[in-house]
């Protein structure tokens, strides 16, 4: 087995710790042969569709990239912008601020971003980091709830990486972040900040990535950790249990998928005499297809054709300045035990801006 070529070994030269942040994905362009490259990848990963490959072959091969790239390449040019792909754009942006956020505290890290599939890779993302002098990496994917599918992929894209490499460096992972206080408050703060410039909805709509069905009785935790993220949410809200409703969105395939579906939900709410819901996507860290075409308009669409009347969609947490801070705080907490990081110092009175902060959205008692 030969290894990839290593940048030259620097005697004495300074270490770096870097961040990466690690999302899904993306086509390069909306386009048929840019989608067909894209999905080709993504459904082929065995964590994706845990279906025995040889039949997966000629179902994807044979079925699914003859039809799907020309619909789903329609789709991405209805939400494609003029610095390409909204999730693309997110994740820079994200890499970059907390960058910042992170330089700002004392830590000059690098932060990157990458893709799990399309580009940039996790391995050119990883590469890149080593020519720059990263010897410790935190990878964080951006998925708050674990599932095989997305956070494992990813561990394992990065393992592969690793493989090939003659030098690879220290690593460490962020497995999940469902309930962390962080995270949770800036959602909430989202969520607060709509309801500021719109009338509010009758029922909140939490709508989560779909997975099968079947990963739960396998043991994959990302149904619980979807649930009590919802949970967490309502309570920072101060909602009761029947002002919200959590769903589950993107199917793929015949199989059953962890339910309800969030299409047939907001159609059912419509025909039940719900007239306004909101739409929040805590799943997704940044906006993308699933949340701009799948619930924005999709959704949107299927509420009103049942005779709702206002949907209104709530942005993900894109590059808001809480949602950086939590995210400098989540990294921070792992990369504890690295030269230069020690336990995080929160100066008194920030720490009583943070309950103040806290308390006005009922976060806390």
């Amino acid at each position: 087995m030969s290894f990839a070529p290593e940048p030259p070994y620097r005697h004495g030269g300074a270490e770096r710790t870097a961040v990466l942040l690690v999302n899904l994905g993306t086509p390069d362009a909306p386009t048929p042969a840019a989608l067909r490259r894209y999905l080709a990848q993504f459904l082929w990963d065995p964590r994706v569709v845990e279906i025995p490959r040889p039949l997966w072959w000629l179902i994807l091969n044979g079925v699914i990239l003859r039809t799907r790239p020309a619909k789903s390449a329609a789709k991405y040019a209805s939400i494609w912008t003029e610095q390409g792909s909204p999730l693309l754009v997110w994740t820079r942006r994200q890499a970059e601020c907390l960058q910042a956020e992170l330089s700002a505290r004392g830590h000059p890290v690098l932060v990157r971003g990458a893709m799990r599939y399309g580009k940039p890779s996790i391995a050119a993302a990883l590469d890149a980091l080593q020519a720059e002098g990263a010897t410790r990496v935190l990878v964080l994917p951006l998925y708050p709830q674990y599932a095989a599918a997305t956070t494992a992929s990813t561990i394992d894209a990065v393992a592969a990486w690793a493989m090939r490499s003659r030098r690879p460096p220290e690593l460490r992972f962020v497995n999940r972040y469902h309930d962390d206080p962080g995270y949770i408050a800036a959602l909430a703060a989202s969520v607060h900040e709509h309801w500021a410039r719109q009338p509010r909805g009758e029922k909140l709509v939490m709508s989560f990535h779909g997975v099968p069905a079947r990963s739960l009785a396998l043991g994959d935790p990302y149904h619980c950790e979807c649930h009590k993220t919802a949970r967490l949410l309502a309570e920072a809200l101060g909602l009761a249990r029947e002002d919200y409703v959590v769903t589950f969105q993107s199917r793929l395939g015949r199989a059953r998928w962890l339910e309800p579906y969030t299409e047939p939900t907001v159609k059912a709410l419509a025909e039940q005499g719900v007239k306004r819901i909101d739409a929040i996507c805590p799943g997704f860290a940044a906006d993308n297809l699933e949340t701009l075409e799948e619930i924005a308009m999709e959704a949107r669409e299927a509420f009103l054709g049942a005779g709702g009347e206002q949907f209104q969609f709530i942005a993900c947490l894109n590059d808001r300045p809480d949602w950086i801070a939590a995210m400098a705080d989540l990294s921070l907490r792992h990369l504890q035990g690295w030269p230069g990081f020690g336990a995080p110092v929160v100066a008194p009175a920030e720490r009583a801006a943070q309950r103040e902060r806290a308390l006005a959205m009922g976060a806390v008692d």
